[in-house]
């Protein structure tokens, strides 16, 4: 099969289409319930096919998987459970010959308690030079009962977990992820030699966990609502940190994506300045409502706040943390907020999907890089994951409130008469697949030209071989109310509608493609974009 992407330059990433691969999920190739590397290196050809760009794995490596690989124990080796790093290296190679290139997941902020480094921390006791690398300090209280600060948890629950020795240490995630202490210059230091080992392995970039949050105040000060700045959240120092990756990166050509959560678009910026991170996830345009006028701003905001760095967009509708899009957008909440998240909401996924196509169409038609969860080519719902079985700390660390994240990390479908749809063997997966999986199996879906897969695999092999798509000019183009249109280069129009009814269409020369059919009049139905050329 030939290389679907070879013409990319050295900037692929700044229009990039990249799929996320949550490898617990992808394919099992052992058959023993749990995806692997060997699953995902048998199923190259099918993203191959698919059309990207570069795959993203989300952590591999040595792990007790307390929250899902972010509890990494050893960022050099791969868990047993995915295989080795010999296999690893494979996958990267043979991918790198399809045309995709690999990403990688690095969790800078907290390593597991399993960690060699966390265990002498331990051993060493209080004052050591061990526990210098984290934050260990005692209580308050008369003596020392209470944690040393009030800060919230990512996660429910306490920040603080105490030790027998009467020390307290810092977690902003669970108990099992203790935070790096960034102001040491060891912690520094090994996780740039970290960038070098994989980068020397083939990865073409490295996606940054929870990357405004490595900096803590020094003083541990209390956290007070509405107070700037926040005591963990986007401090100074991290700007350091970035550079000095970024010359690492540079080294090898390499390119890092951030996971930046940010509400001020001037403070978002500053990480995407040309000496510190490449490209940065827009959580804003994936959290958006299924509105017209929310997504218009939403899309001139991200536009606004890139441009003054010279940096590329990224779109993205859902990832292994998120309600997944025909879900969501089948709720009449169709926006998507992690303290909103509740058993038993409706959703009608008739029109989720239906809407989750034309959003597919808008999303890959706007200039940047798109980032695609594994599964959303399928269209695949939200699970719903029995109580006993659900895995995710959100869930049990909420006292059972809130769902957790597992609805969307439900091992994929890949044959439909296959045992469990074709992810193994006839083990049972780590999670169990709904009943109605089959019908969303990728060879079921392979030979209809109405799925999908389909539609996916048309709009990528367009987006690539049709000019006007990824970085580049954008204009907004005059539409009724609910609609947005608008233009990209050598005559490329885009028009999704999201109005009460049908409405017509601009003049144009060619449909390109739509993500479902005209109605008799030729005009464009409610829920549903098309790509036009002039």
């Amino acid at each position: 099969m030939a290389a679907p992407n070879s013409h990319r330059t050295a900037d692929w990433w700044r229009d990039a289409v990249i799929y996320q691969v949550y490898p617990r999920s992808f394919a099992d190739g052992d058959g023993d319930g749990t995806g692997d590397l060997a699953g995902v290196r048998a199923r190259l050809p099918y993203l191959a096919e698919l059309g990207v760009d570069a795959v993203w794995f989300t952590p591999w490596y040595v792990s007790p998987l307390v929250d899902g690989g972010y509890d990494v124990a050893d960022y050099r080796t791969i868990d047993p459970a995915f295989g080795t790093l010999g296999e690893a290296e494979k996958l990267i190679a043979e991918a790198r010959e399809l045309g995709i290139r690999t990403i990688v997941d690095i969790v800078p902020n907290h390593v597991s308690d399993q960690h060699a480094w966390f265990r002498a921390a331990l051993a060493a006791g209080p004052g050591s030079a061990e526990r210098k690398r984290f934050h260990f300090r005692p209580g308050r209280g008369e003596n020392g009962e209470l944690p040393p600060n009030n800060w919230p948890s990512q996660f429910s629950g306490s920040t603080w977990t105490r030790v027998p020795d009467g020390e307290w240490y810092l977690h902003l995630f669970t108990p099992e992820q203790p935070d790096l202490n960034w102001a040491h210059p060891e912690v520094r230091q090994e996780h740039e030699d970290v960038l070098r080992f994989w980068f020397e392995r083939g990865v073409a970039g490295v996606r940054i966990d929870s990357a405004a949050l490595l900096a803590k105040d020094p003083a541990l000060a209390d956290f007070e609502e509405g107070v700037d700045p926040h005591p963990y959240i986007d401090q100074d120092e991290l700007h350091d940190i970035y550079r000095s990756w970024r010359a690492v990166a540079d080294e090898y050509g390499g390119v890092f994506v951030g996971e930046v959560w940010l509400p001020d678009a001037e403070r978002f910026a500053r990480y995407l300045r040309p000496d510190e991170l490449h490209t940065a996830f827009n959580f804003n345009f994936l959290s958006c409502p299924w509105d017209a006028d929310r997504l218009r701003r939403t899309i001139d905001d991200t536009l606004a706040e890139h441009a003054p760095v010279g940096a590329p967009a990224t779109w993205v509708l859902c990832n292994h943390d998120v309600t997944r899009t025909v879900t969501r957008y089948g709720r009449e909440d169709t926006g998507f907020d992690f303290a909103e998240k509740a058993f038993g909401t409706p959703t009608d996924l008739t029109l989720g999907t239906r809407r989750a196509r034309a959003a597919a169409l808008l999303t890959l038609a706007l200039p940047g890089s798109v980032y695609l969860y594994q599964g959303e080519e399928l269209g695949l719902p939200e699970a719903d994951v029995p109580l006993d079985r659900i895995q995710d700390p959100m869930h049990h660390r909420s006292g059972g409130v809130d769902p957790g994240r597992d609805g969307c990390r439900v091992p994929l479908p890949w044959s439909a008469d296959a045992p469990y749809c074709g992810f193994g063997s006839e083990t049972e997966p780590w999670l169990p697949q709904p009943a109605g999986w089959p019908s969303y199996a990728a060879d079921r879906q392979s030979t209809d030209p109405a799925s999908m897969l389909a539609l996916y695999r048309e709009a990528l092999r367009l987006r690539r071989t049709t000019g006007g798509f990824g970085d580049g000019p954008f204009d907004w183009l005059p539409a009724p109310d609910g609609v947005l249109s608008f233009r990209r280069p050598g005559g490329l129009t885009c028009v999704v509608n999201l109005s009460p009814g049908p409405v017509a269409l601009p003049e144009h020369g060619t449909l390109l493609l739509g993500s479902g059919p005209l109605d008799g009049d030729g005009r464009l139905p409610r829920d549903t974009a098309v790509w036009l050329r002039d």
